[in-house]
């Protein structure tokens, strides 16, 4: 019995650092980057899209499917480095609770 009111707590006390976390992540802003630099796309913590900044020397008619991709591109590293933040942060919040393999939480 003890060991699940132990664990009810813990439960409890994980669920208060997921609501914090989630609203830290929800804050932050992540840059992603392509072409060296040249174009930089800069992404929220829900995968928003916040600002996009490109190289005035990529700016030439007959490469504007390279600027696309480089758009796409940057936009791609950008989501995939929050991702990462947000695996970071819950194997963080995790860390020492017993979870089922594959058990996701509200992330």
């Amino acid at each position: 019995m003890r060991d699940v009111m132990g664990l009810m707590k813990q439960a409890q006390a994980m669920q208060a650092k997921l609501g914090e976390a989630q609203a830290e992540l929800e804050r932050l802003e992540i840059e992603g980057q392509s072409g060296g630099g040249l174009v930089k796309a800069v992404v929220s913590g829900k995968g928003e899209l916040k600002s996009l900044v490109i190289d005035a020397s990529l700016m030439v008619a007959d490469e504007k499917e390279i600027l696309e991709d480089l758009i796409v591109t940057a936009h791609e590293d950008a989501r995939k480095k929050v991702e990462r933040q947000k695996e970071d942060k819950m194997k963080a919040l995790t860390a020492g609770l017993p979870l089922p393999p594959g058990m996701k939480l509200p992330f």
